[in-house]
């Protein structure tokens, strides 16, 4: 009940934010909220399963194309183009784990990398319908959601809170399910959940396609929302920044996916104030944080709180 009580306090909060926030900060926050349903499924991958990738911003990327090409090529609506980029980031994880995950350990990491760089190269070479470096703009029919604009302020924020709400609850139903379960006995002791009869490999292709799902969910609400599709979304920054919204917010952890891309993004904003080498005096931040703090903020207070999932 605690840990109910607790998430289902977050989105009250959350909710909240859009009356009390200037209209920056709410589009910042709607940003914020839908790089945290990104970061959920990378956290599935790495924080409960013990898969570290480097090809998420592949996943990432087809759930934009996959919403922002029907609509630019073929004029879908909204919701088929949203439900093709869903099943496109979920279809391009379930075929790389086919592949990737006959290695393990760095060489799984590579071989994701190789992938998703692939997919971002393959984006520039077919540039013709792609956009290329130039991407294209998201089509009004594609922003259009219950006859509401996803363009206007309050629709955006409420559209990405209700895919964050959405994920979230998914996300506490799946690790206290008996898959989730599994999948943290895989990340502990491969070897033991295999004597006890679980398959890893199928146990962790299951956890990377839901992973992709996330991941393409992700993107179709980041095309819709923000009305732009382009190449820089398959690039490896993209695979790096779920990784560190996970390690700062604490890996394992259902909140800490939002709470390390909320610290993120702010702290990039505040460092690039303060001196134009942002990006080194946020690795120096990430340094100090990840040496006293090794298991992220909610993975710290997990020692005070056992009962956080």
């Amino acid at each position: 009940m605690k840990s109910l009580a607790l998430h289902l306090s977050v989105l009250a909060v959350l909710c909240a934010l859009q009356f009390v926030l200037p209209s920056y900060h709410v589009t910042n926050v709607a940003r914020i909220m839908v790089l945290a349903v990104f970061a959920m499924g990378y956290n599935i991958a790495f924080g409960y399963t013990g898969l570290l990738s480097l090809g998420h911003a592949l996943f990432f990327a087809a759930g934009i194309y996959g919403a922002g090409l029907p609509v630019h090529l073929l004029e879908w609506t909204s919701g088929p183009a949203f439900l093709t980029g869903l099943v496109a980031g979920g279809v391009a994880a379930a075929l790389v784990g086919l592949l990737a995950l006959r290695t393990a350990g760095v060489s799984f990491m590579i071989v994701t990398l190789m992938f998703a760089q692939a997919g971002y190269l393959s984006i520039l070479y077919f540039g013709r319908w792609t956009g290329g470096d130039e991407g294209f703009p998201m089509g009004a029919v594609g922003r259009q959601v219950l006859g509401y604009d996803l363009s206007g302020e309050t629709p955006r924020y409420l559209t990405a809170l209700g895919l964050f709400a959405v994920a979230l609850v998914v996300n506490l139903v799946l690790v206290r399910s008996k898959l989730g379960r599994v999948m943290v006995a895989m990340r502990e002791n491969e070897d033991r959940a295999r004597m006890l009869g679980y398959d890893p490999f199928r146990v962790k292709l299951a956890a990377l396609a839901i992973s992709g799902l996330y991941a393409g969910a992700a993107g179709a609400g980041y095309a819709m929302l923000f009305g732009y599709v382009g190449a820089t979304f398959g690039g490896i920054q993209y695979s790096i920044l779920p990784m560190l919204y996970v390690l700062v917010g604490g890996a394992g952890t259902v909140l800490g996916p939002l709470i390390g891309a909320a610290g993120m993004f702010y702290l990039i904003e505040a460092a690039s104030e303060v001196t134009e080498a942002y990006l080194m005096l946020v690795g120096v931040i990430l340094i100090v944080g990840v040496v006293f703090a090794p298991k992220g903020l909610l993975g710290a207070l997990r020692k005070v709180w056992p009962w956080l999932p």
